[in-house]
C-alpha cells in the first residue's frame, strides 16, 4: 500500500505527538489532520495578531502570549503542546522573536544569522 499523503510534517510538530520512545501517540490520520489543523490555524492568525499590534500597539511578545494562553484553554480543541507549536510556527511566519521559535530552530538543527 503506497502512501500519497503530499505534505512535508516538519519534525517540530512531529515531536508534538511522539512519544518517549519515538512512535506516533495517534493514528497517521489524526497525526495529519491535527498538523493541518495547526497549520491553517497559524495562518489563519497573522493578520490578526499584525491588525492587533499595529492598530493597538500591543507588543508582539504580548500578543503571542495571550494567543497561546487562547489555545492552550480546554475550549479550544488544541492541547497544550499544540498551542506551543502553532503559536512558535505562528511567530516565525511573523517575523517576531519567540523563546519557542529558538527553541525549534536549535532542535531543527537550523542556525539563525546572529544579530548584529
Amino acid at each position: 500500500m503506497s502512501d500519497d499523503y503530499q505534505i512535508h510534517i516538519p519534525p517540530s510538530f512531529e515531536a508534538v505527538h511522539r512519544d518517549a520512545r519515538g512512535r506516533l501517540s495517534v493514528s497517521r490520520d489524526e497525526f495529519r489532520a491535527r498538523y493541518e489543523l495547526c497549520e491553517d490555524m497559524a495562518q489563519m492568525l497573522v493578520e490578526r495578531c499584525q491588525a492587533v499590534h499595529h492598530d493597538q500597539g500591543v507588543d508582539e511578545e504580548q500578543i503571542l502570549e495571550r494567543t497561546q494562553a487562547g489555545l492552550a484553554s480546554a475550549e479550544s480543541g488544541f492541547t497544550e503542546a499544540e498551542a506551543a507549536w502553532v503559536v512558535t510556527r505562528l511567530a516565525e511566519l511573523l517575523g517576531w522573536p519567540w523563546a519557542g521559535l529558538s527553541q525549534a530552530t536549535e532542535a531543527a538543527g537550523i542556525r539563525r544569522p546572529a544579530a548584529r
